[in-house]
C-alpha cells in the first residue's frame, strides 16, 4: 500500500472495529505490500485492509464466504473474528476484513509432512464443497496465467521490462499454460497460493490464509508454490507436471514483481532474480530460452 495512505487506512479500520464494539486504541503493521495486515489491540482482531476497489470489494467477499465454508467443514484455514458479522465492511474508500488473531506457535521450522498434511486436508476439504453450490465466481488458473500474460503485453503495466525479458516471460507463459493443460489432470479448487507466507504456524496447528487467490487446476499447480521437501512428502504427485508447474508459478510471480503498480517490498529485486532463475530452470527442463 502507498505509504501516503496507510494512516488512513489504519484509521478506517481502528473506526470499523469501535463502531461494532471492538476497541482499537492501537494499530500493529504485520505486512504491508498491495494490502495492509494490522493488529488491532487490544481487542486482539487481525484487520486486512485494502482501497476501495471492484476487484477487491469482489475479491474480499469471495474470500470471507469461502473462509466460512472451510472452516464449517473443518478446514485448516485462519477463522473470521468471531465477534462480528462475518462480512466485508468499508469505510472512507477502504475494504476491510476482520480475521481471528493467532498467536505464533514457539518458533521452529515447519515440519514437511505436517504442512504436506495440512495441505492435503485442505485440499480434502475444497474436492468436499460443490462449486455449484458456492455460488462464488472461481477463476480457473488459466485465468490467472492470463492476467500474467496480459501484464507483459503490457509495455504501459511493465515498462521496465526488457525486450529480451519480456519475451522470456511471454513465451514460457504460452507454452505452459498450453503444456499443462493438455495433460488433461484431475482438477478441483485449490488454495492458489499455499506458499510459507501463507501458513500460520499456531497452537491449533498450521492455517491457511490470503484465500482469495483460490482457483481450479490441478493440485500441482498449489504444490508448485511449496517448498520441494513439502510436495516430496505429499501423496499422488505427478512429478513432471509439477516441475512444469513449478516453472509456470515462477514465470507468474516473477512477472507481478515487474508490474509498475506492484507494492512488495525490495519488489524489483525480487524481479531480477526471477529472470535469472527462470532462465536457469528452462534449462533445466532442455527448453530453449528466448533471447
Amino acid at each position: 500500500m502507498q505509504a501516503s495512505a496507510v494512516p488512513r487506512a489504519t484509521a478506517a479500520a481502528r473506526s470499523i472495529a469501535a463502531s461494532l464494539d471492538l476497541r482499537a486504541d492501537d494499530a500493529i503493521v504485520l505486512q504491508d505490500s498491495n494490502k495492509l495486515t494490522l493488529r488491532l489491540l487490544p481487542c486482539d482482531v487481525l484487520a486486512r485492509v485494502e482501497p476501495v476497489a471492484p476487484a477487491a470489494l469482489q475479491g474480499a467477499q469471495f474470500e470471507v464466504a469461502l473462509a466460512q465454508r472451510l472452516a464449517a467443514a473443518g478446514c485448516p484455514v485462519a477463522a473470521l473474528e468471531r465477534r462480528v458479522d462475518p462480512r466485508v465492511y468499508a469505510r472512507a474508500g477502504f475494504v476491510v476484513t476482520l480475521w481471528t488473531y493467532y498467536e505464533p506457535a514457539t518458533p521452529r521450522a515447519v515440519d514437511p509432512a505436517d504442512y504436506a498434511r495440512a495441505l492435503e486436508r485442505l485440499h480434502a476439504g475444497m474436492r468436499a464443497l460443490a462449486l455449484p453450490q458456492l455460488a462464488l465466481p472461481t477463476p480457473h488458473f488459466t485465468d490467472r496465467v492470463e492476467q500474467a500474460q496480459q501484464l507483459v503485453a503490457s509495455r504501459d503495466h511493465t515498462p521496465a521490462l526488457a525486450d529480451a525479458d519480456r519475451e522470456l516471460l511471454g513465451a514460457t507463459l504460452r507454452r505452459l499454460r498450453r503444456v499443462i493443460g493438455e495433460r488433461g489432470a484431475a482438477e478441483q479448487l485449490l488454495h492458489g497460493e499455499p506458499h510459507p507466507g501463507n501458513v500460520l504456524s499456531t497452537k491449533q496447528g498450521l492455517l491457511f490464509i490470503d484465500l482469495e487467490t483460490c482457483c481450479r487446476g490441478p493440485v500441482e499447480f498449489d504444490l508448485a508454490h511449496a517448498p520441494a521437501d513439502v510436495s516430496e512428502c505429499y501423496p499422488g504427485v505427478k512429478h513432471d507436471l509439477l516441475r512444469e508447474c513449478r516453472i509456470l508459478m515462477l514465470a507468474m510471480i516473477t512477472t507481478w514483481r515487474w508490474d509498475r503498480d506492484d507494492q512488495l517490498p525490495n519488489g524489483r529485486q525480487l524481479g531480477t532474480e526471477g529472470l535469472s532463475q527462470l532462465r536457469a530452470a528452462r534449462g533445466r527442463q532442455g527448453l530453449e530460452t528466448p533471447g
